[in-house]
């Protein structure tokens, strides 16, 4: 058991090599990105008849990075236009309230089910052609509400005292807003609303290993999704995920966790004509390139993205021992970007994840 948990974890590191060297060159996104790290109790099996609960409010800004100038294509989904240079990004900022429902079924198979709810606030130059006296428009976009609810199935194939290596596979549903207007009255983009609009299919593989026992262990966490084209004709590009960390417990009740998170999303298609932008105080519409409405590439969406991610988790039991404080955590983690390939475009800076872990036992062990 040992030597195939290490086996594991070696497959899945130099995975991560592979993909972080090789990956090809994605294109910048309109519109935000959430900050993803891995807790724990979110990815493991609880044992049967146990709850965990996570309660996670996540922050996560994007700005205009050095070197780019943010003038992007416009994809239109309504009408079925992609206009290129048409607009300039100045900033996203994401705030996130997860709960998080986590159930052993029995000591191996789980049932997850994780609702988001989503504060976001854009702003962006619209139409830079498109007006003879200033620099396009200034627009601004915010909206609050439930982003799409996923629900998991996880097994744990390899339940031992010192491992665990765990299958997911989970369903995105399409429960998130996918119509909400910018501050000029139009529909922002697919890539900036709360909801994708369409279901999502995700697998997924966590793994850990203590390395010490009680002391120290390793972690890894890889993801695929996959979402379907939405009624609009927009289709999410897919997304790898892949983690990799270690935990160190100082005391019993204080633990310290770095990781490393690595994202490549794929780019968008849209079914759109194609057109191009006005040069800036033109004042003109813009010129149709190719009248067919086809299936294109959205040439402002995908990134790929290197984080390094350090925090601390600490049990309250281990400070009081009231009730209400068994089996209770909470935690913190800042998450700290090594590489940003955003394509000229909004890159994800610096966020912050703070939250909350409680079990519950529901049905007592047979």
């Amino acid at each position: 058991m040992k030597s195939y948990s290490r086996r594991i974890g070696a497959v899945l590191f130099v995975g991560f090599l592979t993909i972080m060297f090789s990956a090809p060159r994605a294109y910048g996104s309109c519109g935000a990105v959430s900050c993803f790290i891995v807790i724990g109790s979110q990815q493991q099996v609880p044992q049967a008849g146990v709850l965990t609960v996570n309660g996670i409010y996540n922050y996560t800004p994007m700005r205009l990075l050095g070197g780019t100038s943010g003038v992007i294509p416009a994809a239109d989904q309504a009408s079925q236009r992609l206009i290129l240079d048409h607009h300039k990004e100045t900033r996203t900022i994401t705030q996130t309230y997860t709960l998080d429902m986590n159930y052993g079924v029995t000591d191996r198979f789980a049932l997850q089910v994780t609702v988001p709810y989503l504060k976001r606030t854009h702003r962006h130059i619209d139409g830079l052609g498109e007006s003879s006296e200033e620099f396009g428009e200034n627009a601004t976009f915010s909206d609050n509400g439930a982003g799409d609810v996923r629900v998991t199935a996880k097994y744990n194939v390899l339940p031992t005292l010192r491992s665990m290596l765990v299958f997911g596979l989970g369903m995105d549903l399409p429960t998130g807003d996918t119509r909400a207007r910018d501050s000029l009255g139009g529909v922002l983009e697919s890539s900036g609303q709360l909801g994708r609009g369409a279901v999502g299919l995700i697998g997924s593989v966590y793994q850990t290993y203590e390395l010490i026992p009680h002391r120290l262990n390793e972690f890894a966490f890889g993801s695929y999704r996959h979402t379907f084209r939405n009624w609009d004709g927009y289709q999410f590009g897919d997304e790898f995920l892949l983690n990799l960390g270690l935990n160190l417990v100082t005391v019993p009740w204080f633990v310290i966790t770095n990781q490393l998170n690595y994202r490549y999303l794929v780019h968008d298609r849209l079914r759109a004509n194609l057109e191009q932008s006005a040069p800036p105080f033109a004042g003109a519409e813009p010129e149709v390139l190719d009248p067919t409405a086809m299936t294109r590439r959205v040439s402002t969406t995908g990134s790929t993205y290197l984080a390094y991610t350090t925090g601390f988790q600490i049990a309250i039991s281990g400070l009081t021992s009231a009730s209400w404080a068994q089996a209770t955590s909470v935690y913190f983690y800042t998450q700290i970007p090594l590489v940003r390939d955003f394509n000229n475009n909004l890159g994800q800076g610096t966020s912050f994840i703070a939250g909350i872990t409680k079990s519950f036992q529901l049905m007592q062990r047979s």
